[in-house]
């Protein structure tokens, strides 16, 4: 048995962990920000994206530019200009063993997301019966904004192309769908239905989301990621926490070969195991650029 002492020892080197992770998860509120240190020769950026939103609230500003053009170097979550990479989405959309949507669902929710899909989206789910259900929840989310959604990963994409700098990514095409392998289809199945009976929930909290973004609160975004329904569902760590760790080796070495500019979703970069924590674990510099 312990001691007495070597429990309090160890309560307490325990307490000292916990503080420094606490202290390495970003509190400054900003999508902006500069990574330095680690003898890197220059400084290279780190910018959180939201995936869809408005073009009344989709904004680059001068400062996110200007970041961009001093570098030789865009890195996505996977590289989008990649010419290959839709075929590999195509091969990467189905279940495996021969799962079909219907073997997930009961038969009356099953009808009930066909007839939705006919009457709201103008299709049925027949071309989608071998889908991953996450990839009929990519359809459905179109269906949460009331625009013609804009892409931040494709405005930038468009600035680099200008300034002839390379894009990249920090997963592949196979390795993001096998991302969806990991949760299981009935689960999948289920937040599918549970987004189509929520929609009008869905868009009143999407709509405080992009508040929260606007305000460029990367906390505030994280904490409702992990508690919305309809992002994570507790999935939490095969969707940010273990694709963060896996990114920062990646990062770690873009950086040291030339000045990059990452963009991933914003909600990777909050948490003590967020990408900006993860970097500052790793001795860099990262800090905040106001102004967005």
């Amino acid at each position: 048995m312990p001691s007495t002492n070597a429990k309090y020892l160890f309560a307490f080197l325990l307490s000292l962990t916990l503080v420094t992770l606490r202290a390495q998860a970003p509190t400054e509120s900003s999508l902006l920000w500069k990574i330095e240190g680690r003898n890197l020769s220059q400084p290279s950026y780190l910018y959180g994206t939201i995936h869809l939103i408005c073009p009344n609230d989709f904004v680059l500003t001068d400062t996110l530019k200007g970041c961009l053009k001093q570098t030789e170097q865009l890195t996505l979550e996977i590289d989008m200009d990649d010419p290959g990479m839709m075929m590999a989405m195509m091969k990467g959309m189905a279940m495996q063993e021969g799962k079909q949507l219907k073997d997930l669902l009961d038969a009356k929710d099953y009808d009930r997301l066909n007839a939705y899909f006919k009457d709201s989206v103008g299709m049925s789910i027949a071309p989608f019966e071998r889908a991953k259900p996450f990839m009929l929840m990519s359809v459905l989310l179109n269906r949460v904004l009331t625009c013609q959604p804009q892409s931040y990963e494709m405005s930038l994409m468009g600035l680099a192309k200008k300034q002839k700098v390379e894009v990249v990514g920090l997963e592949t095409v196979e390795e993001q769908m096998a991302v969806f392998d990991s949760i299981p289809y009935a689960d999948q199945a289920k937040m599918l239905v549970t987004l189509m009976d929520s929609l009008p929930q869905a868009r009143e909290e999407f709509s405080k989301m992009v508040e929260v973004y606007k305000k460029q609160d990367i906390a505030g975004l994280y904490d409702m990621t992990l508690e919305s329904v309809f992002e994570l569902e507790n999935q939490q760590e095969v969707l940010l926490t273990d694709r963060n760790k896996r990114w920062i080796p990646i990062i770690e070495k873009q950086v040291a070969d030339k000045p990059t500019f990452i963009a991933v979703g914003a909600a990777h970069l909050g948490g003590e195991d967020g990408v900006i924590a993860l970097l500052r674990r790793q001795g860099y510099s990262v800090s905040a650029i106001p102004g967005r």
